[in-house]
This record gives structure tokens, sequence and C-alpha cells, in this order.
């Protein structure tokens, strides 16, 4: 089994880490805030032209990969800092060929 090194972490890094912490939480909220406004004109546009719009699940796929990244900043899961301190991030998936309503 492998041991994980233990360090003494200094002060002012954890607390600026922090402070990064905290604006990626204020920018977590704020796509969330878009992610529920994406999902409701999808299925607004859904159902009033019986098919989903394609550029707005290109771009809440991109929106969806940009917040997995921002939560494993948070919890310490990943050490790159997000964008817009690093470049936006690729997509990791694509989207489904076609969604299915069954």
């Amino acid at each position: 089994m492998d041991e994980i090194q233990t360090t003494v972490l200094p002060r002012k890094g954890i607390a600026i880490r922090l402070l990064y912490t905290f604006f990626f939480l204020i920018v977590f909220e704020i796509l969330k805030i878009i992610v529920q406004v994406t999902v409701v004109f999808q299925y607004i546009y859904l159902f009033i032209t019986r098919t989903y719009s394609e550029p707005l699940r290109r771009f809440s796929n991109k929106v969806s990969v940009y917040a997995y990244r921002v939560m494993r900043y948070v919890t310490l899961n990943e050490n790159e800092l997000p964008f817009p301190f690093s470049d936006f991030p690729k997509e990791t998936d694509p989207p489904e060929p076609q969604a299915h309503f069954e």
C-alpha cells in the first residue's frame, strides 16, 4: 500500500488558495444559474419545435465541463486554477448523438 507523504503547508499558500476557492464558489453559483436557464430554455424550445437546440446542447456541455473543473479545484482534487486563470477546458465527453424521450 502506498503511503501518502505528509508535508507542512505554508499558511500563506493556504490563505491564497482559500481566496481563490471563495472566488470559484461564487463562479460555481453563477454556473448553476446558467445551467438552470439553459435547461428551461432547452425544454421550452423542445416543446415548441419538437427538436432540441444543438448549439445550446454544445454550450451546456462546455459549461458542465467547466463546472466540473471548478468543483475539482475547490474540493482540492485539482491544482490547476480554472478559467479565467488558465485555458477554458476542452470537452471531455461529447454530447450523445441524440437525446431520447421514452
